[in-house]
């Protein structure tokens, strides 16, 4: 297949599954900026909750993440058995590890606290993750039935049910948070509820898809019955890729702890800012998934050719978006801060002299952040998860985080030294995450006729 072939392909997969994240990532701004409406407190408070949440949920991803590559493997061999073995076996243990994890929610609150964090912010933060934390469990398993999807190439559909949860998510914070349309006014609690109301509605939703339309699958048939083998094939791939998304996560966790540290105010900036930039970023992931779906098919057939050459596109496409993400970012900083905040509040000024600051800084890692969301999904395309994760960790845990705090706070830069931390674990990622595939992985693939797929 040609370059421009390539392209066409990933836009078409591409596309939908953007639109996908964008949505799923529109239930949490939603949170962020209805909150910010509310209250600088309730912003502070969900900016500590959502970090604390999604580390949690990305290290359980992990199995999604391994169910993608694994399933468009077996499409490319045409092994349908299989196809459902290693979805089966990727919604047992999300459900086991969120039940598993439950109790940090319970006790998110006194975590916080034991992390430094301010004790109203982290009691408002931990009342909320009690009551969302109840969402992991459903947006676990959506994750692993949306990942079987795309392997099939069912983009549009997952595209679709995610953004009717983001609807279902807006109206319920709307009605919740400030007791309109005769609710009862609950705050930050009332963005929880809608939260897990979203999850719920999102799963059956796909659930119920999925018995409809790939039948011969029997996904949910005899579903109790255990498959040892791959389970255990899912776990291996899977647990490294969540630690290495976690990793990730934890980088900007730790971040949003250190801002903790100096207060509220550079808190909600740090809150806002990390929002968009993590809106922007869901392109990247989107390109991500299918380099994933594409380098898995190439992965099945043995075609080093086509796996090359749909990394460049997808490489491609991911610096053309991170170029016009700096433009936004340098250039308009305000007017979407603006979107976060009543014009009327007192702290506004105050959090838009601290948000400017940290967009500058979010424009220089761009490239570099969409670089390692690329490198880390053709690396899971061709099941390469240990080394990745190890090198994953090294960037985010002993560059990214030491140089956050030294920069911050040794040097005293403030919350703007923390976010040259946050570039320089970032920046170590994507270089060493792109010589692993270019140097490494894709070596190991064999050359056979490429065919179109």
């Amino acid at each position: 297949m040609s370059y421009p072939g390539h392209a066409k392909a990933v836009a078409v997969l591409g596309l939908p599954l953007i639109g996908g994240h964008l949505a799923q990532y529109a239930i949490n701004l939603t949170d962020t900026v209805m909150l910010g409406w509310y209250g600088v407190e309730a912003l502070a408070a969900v900016t500590l909750a959502g970090s604390f949440f999604f580390m949690i949920f990305l290290l359980g991803s992990g199995f999604s993440f391994a169910v993608m590559p694994m399933v468009a493997a077996f499409v490319a061999k045409e092994d349908e058995i299989s196809i459902r073995r290693v979805t089966r076996m990727g919604l047992w243990l999300s459900l086991g590890f969120a039940l598993l994890v439950m109790p940090l929610m319970t006790w998110s609150g006194d975590i916080l606290l034991l992390l430094g964090q301010n004790e109203a912010v982290a009691g408002r933060a931990g009342r909320y993750l009690q009551v969302a934390g109840w969402g992991l469990i459903p947006a676990l398993l959506v994750m692993v039935l949306k990942s079987y999807l795309a392997a099939l190439e069912r983009t549009q559909i997952v595209l679709w049910i995610t953004v009717l949860a983001a609807l279902i998510n807006g109206f319920a914070n709307y009605a919740l948070i400030f007791g309109n349309w005769g609710a009862p006014e609950m705050g930050i609690m009332g963005a929880a509820v809608a939260s897990v109301l979203s999850n719920m509605l999102s799963l059956v939703a796909i659930a119920v898809y999925v018995s409809l339309v790939e039948p011969e699958h029997a996904m949910f048939q005899r579903f109790w019955r255990p498959d040892w083998e791959m389970l255990g094939r899912v776990f291996r791939l899977g647990l490294p890729a969540g630690l290495t998304t976690m990793s990730e996560v934890g980088l900007f966790a730790a971040s949003a702890m250190m801002m903790g540290w100096l207060g509220t105010i550079p808190l909600a900036a740090h809150g806002i800012v990390i929002s968009v930039a993590g809106a922007t970023f869901m392109v990247h992931l989107g390109l991500s998934n299918v380099a994933t779906i594409r380098a898995g098919h190439a992965f099945g057939r043995q075609d080093r050719v086509h796996m090359a050459r749909g990394a460049v596109v997808a490489i491609g496409l991911s610096g053309l978006m991170a170029f016009a993400t700096i433009l936004l970012f340098v250039l308009a900083p305000v007017p979407i801060m603006s979107l976060f905040m009543d014009a009327a509040n007192p702290a506004r000024a105050d959090i838009l002299a601290v948000g400017i600051g940290l967009f500058a800084v979010a424009a220089l890692f761009q490239v570099v952040d969409g670089a390692q969301a690329i490198a880390i999904g053709l690396l899971r395309g061709v099941q390469d998860t240990g080394v990745p994760m190890v090198m994953a960790g090294l960037s985010y845990w002993a560059v990214g985080i030491p140089t956050s705090y030294l920069l911050g706070f040794v040097f005293g830069f403030g919350g703007i030294g923390i976010w040259l931390g946050l570039s320089a674990g970032l920046a170590l990622a994507g270089i060493l995450l792109m010589l692993r595939f270019w140097r490494g992985a894709i070596t190991r693939v064999g050359r056979v006729e490429g065919q179109d797929d």
